[in-house]
């Protein structure tokens, strides 16, 4: 079960620490009470190009594509520093972690998560996996318990089975990065307990909870309780966290951060217009244009092959379409995949086995299960906010296929009349001469038949196509019915070049 992270709102007071720090100084003893103050910052390494990229909102797949992006131009660029401003309340887990994890592992530059307001739920996930950690004294960090849907549609606590694994990762994060593992572990458990404890040979203060004191009790001497943990999901200030050592230091602006790194600015990576484009594509009236474009493209080239516009408007629709949402993060090559098979067995449907239904409605069920997927990122909803994202997806879709079925029936009707398509419809055989059927019939300008004469439709017929009418091979149309090939069909219209027929019932043609 996919698991989303939680935002909860406890929120501890820095005067809670306080107290209790009065309270561990006088457990101490004889142990050493360093550490409790916030310690000015170390000699910072010299850094020669330093960018920062703004990580704010609900962390989503789009969120993920846009920060690997950002990377890339500052890798590009020969940044080797990397400040991530994050202000987000949270998000998604799985790619929460899936950014934590690329922020551990960059090996081209030092990585710093700047937070001014908050880092919450997976924005905690993600500031920890950086080299750094730098708060506003009253910003918010932690409170970063999963939390699903249940099956009465209502949200809750995630198993123990997925806490158990998301803290072995909490923990794995802060060894990585040198923090404390039983603080991160306590932000998604919130039944986990961490002590101050104090080691007795060397007096080091350390932060553990009784499994770790349990594995050498005789080392440690408990100090108390680290207030927020136990009962909740531990959330701490800028100024508790860096007393805990969760934080490397306090900063309340941009200016600041440029100056604790001996940088005369900070390059700003604003959205670029491929970034804005992408976002306009994402958006659902522009997907379902695209979809209508891209349908209403393969039903042109289907229905009239050879005209070759019907395939470019498909294959540019459909590009973009895929394009955006797959750097939207929403789409991958499994969507694009589906999608093609469907095209093919479309195909098959109409050109190979006409009237099989079977690869028609194979066809379609792979591409929509692919446009839903792509437009989504998920085919079976696992959260609330999945289902009215499901919900939106299934609506669009709807609309669209209601537009398509209109534009696919009055250019059925109306395709000889169109401008562009009349220019792409061959010219007729036979000469002018021909407009008068026998007995001075008109039949229009020069098709060498008249309005009754009956022929053999060549090929499918759905509307357009060729068929045979002695010796002659004729495009025509029909009035948007389908005639199978080689069925008997007669004319009934004459307009200009094109030639309207209609098919011939078996008792009807014996008459």
């Amino acid at each position: 079960m996919l698991a989303v992270v939680g935002n909860h709102n406890f929120r501890f007071r820095p005067s809670h620490f306080k107290l209790a720090r009065a309270v561990r100084l006088l457990l101490a003893g004889m142990c050493t009470a360093g550490g409790l103050a916030a310690a000015e910052p170390p000699d910072a390494p010299h850094y020669t190009h330093g960018v920062l990229i703004r990580f704010e909102g609900p962390i989503t797949p789009g969120l993920e594509r846009y920060l690997s992006r950002k990377l890339d131009v500052a890798r590009e660029q020969g940044a080797d520093l990397v400040i991530l401003e994050i202000d987000s309340p949270g998000g998604l887990l799985v790619e929460s972690l899936q950014i934590a994890e690329l922020m551990r592992d960059l090996p081209w530059a030092h990585t710093v998560a700047y937070i001014p307001e908050k880092a919450l739920s997976g924005a905690a996930i993600v500031a920890l996996g950086c080299d750094e950690i730098l708060m506003a004294p009253t910003a918010r960090l932690g409170d970063a318990g999963p939390i699903v849907l249940g099956q009465d549609a209502l949200f809750r606590f995630a198993p123990q089975k997925i806490v158990s694994d998301l803290a072995v990762q909490m923990r794995n994060l802060a060894k990585a990065k040198g923090r404390t593992p039983a603080l991160a572990e306590a932000m998604v458990d919130r039944d986990l307990v961490v002590y101050r404890a104090c080691e007795v040979k060397t007096g080091k203060v350390s932060y553990l909870s009784q499994r770790e004191i349990d594995e050498d009790p005789d080392r440690w001497k408990k100090l108390g309780t680290v207030q927020g943990t136990g009962g909740r999901f531990l959330e701490v200030t800028g100024a508790d966290a860096v007393e805990l050592g969760l934080a490397e230091g306090l900063e309340t602006d941009r200016r600041q951060l440029a100056r604790r790194f001996s940088l005369d600015a900070l390059e700003v990576l604003q959205p670029s217009a491929t970034d804005t484009a992408i976002d306009i594509l994402n958006s659902w009236w522009i997907t379902g244009l695209l979809l209508v474009l891209g349908l209403v493209g393969l039903y042109i080239e289907f229905t009239m092959p050879g005209t070759a516009v019907g395939g470019l408007l498909a294959a540019v629709a459909f590009t973009l379409l895929f394009w955006s949402h797959f750097l939207g993060g929403t789409a991958g090559w499994l969507e694009v995949v589906l999608f093609l098979l469907g095209v093919v067995c479309m195909a098959v449907e109409l050109f190979v086995v006409p009237g099989s239904v079977v690869a028609g409605l194979v066809g379609v069920v792979l591409m929509l299960v692919s446009l839903i997927m792509v437009t989504q990122g998920f085919l079976v909803p696992e959260t609330r906010g999945q289902v009215h994202i499901l919900a939106g997806t299934l609506a669009m879709i709807f609309v669209s296929g209601m537009v398509f079925v209109v534009a696919a029936v009055f250019i059925s009707r109306h395709f000889g009349t169109l401008p562009l398509f009349r220019r792409l419809t061959l010219a007729p055989p036979e000469p002018a001469a021909a407009a008068l059927g026998a007995g001075g019939a008109e039949v229009g300008l020069g098709p060498g038949v008249r309005v009754g004469d009956e022929g053999i439709a060549h090929s499918l017929l759905r509307p357009g196509g060729k068929a045979r009418f002695g010796q002659r091979w004729l495009d025509v149309l029909t009035d948007g019915d389908f005639i199978p090939r080689g069925s008997r069909v007669r004319v009934v219209r004459i307009q200009g070049n094109q030639i309207v027929v209609v098919q011939v019932e078996p008792g009807e043609a014996e008459s």
